[in-house]
């Protein structure tokens, strides 16, 4: 069991929320985190449990809108939403397999949602100390580490995301000067997540990634807001 406590130097006690939570990644989040005994809350929102739905805008409002009446303040939000196969479509292997409502359906998971996430969670964010929005990318969403084509929607949507994130960080910062947020790298995770596409990756478990995960955001720093980090706190190109 990896030491959750020195992960997570948000402070002495600290709140946590999990977006997806009911993922293989987002459960390992909730998991881990309620292990720590320096953790005083975590909650966790998912379609699968409460109806959350990241692709519904009213959904994400009505969320947001019901902690921050029960007046919920987050030390660290973790957007763990997305996916690589929906409604059982893959990866294009050629930009002659591109389908409009595909791509479509793909930024509208990976990337609008978390946007939707950032406009009305990002309020939620504790003032006092060191506060995290962190959210699930990819490597393949990086443009300049683009070698090998293909999965066009996808990696559109998560660069797309990325974007998000950059400038979200930026505007968030004016409010809160200790704030830090980031897209993170998983690696290869061992979850329904990939539909077999990893198959030929060397793929970790989820709890695994996610104690990797917590251990980078822990060393970040504020003046890293807006950045893409990988599980092992390598930096990835745009």
């Amino acid at each position: 069991m990896p030491d959750i406590a020195a992960m997570t130097s948000l402070g002495q006690s600290y709140r946590a929320l999990v977006l997806g939570s009911s993922g293989g990644i987002g459960g390992a989040f909730v998991d881990l985190l309620r292990s720590d005994p320096a953790c005083a809350e975590v909650v966790g929102l998912s379609r699968s449990g409460d109806g959350f739905d990241v692709t519904d805008e009213d959904s994400v409002a009505a969320a947001a809108a019901r902690l921050a009446e029960a007046e919920h303040r987050f030390d660290l939000v973790l957007v763990a939403t997305g996916a690589l196969v929906i409604e059982g479509n893959g990866p294009e292997k050629t930009i002659k397999a591109i389908k409009a409502d595909v791509m479509a359906a793909q930024f509208a998971l990976n990337a609008i949602g978390p946007a939707l996430v950032m406009k009305y969670f990002a309020p939620l964010l504790s003032h006092e100390g060191k506060s995290i929005l962190a959210v699930l990318s990819a490597r393949v969403g990086s443009i300049g580490d683009n070698r090998l084509g293909g999965w066009i929607s996808y990696r559109s949507a998560k660069a797309a995301l990325n974007q998000i994130t950059r400038t979200s960080a930026i505007e968030i910062a004016r409010l809160r000067p200790k704030s830090i947020v980031v897209s993170l790298h998983p690696g290869s995770v061992d979850t329904g997540f990939s539909g077999g596409f990893s198959k030929n990756h060397d793929r970790v478990s989820p709890s695994e990634s996610v104690a990797n995960m917590l251990s980078v955001l822990d060393r970040l720093e504020p003046a890293q807001t807006g950045g893409f980090f990988a599980y092992d706190g390598q930096p990835i190109e745009w």
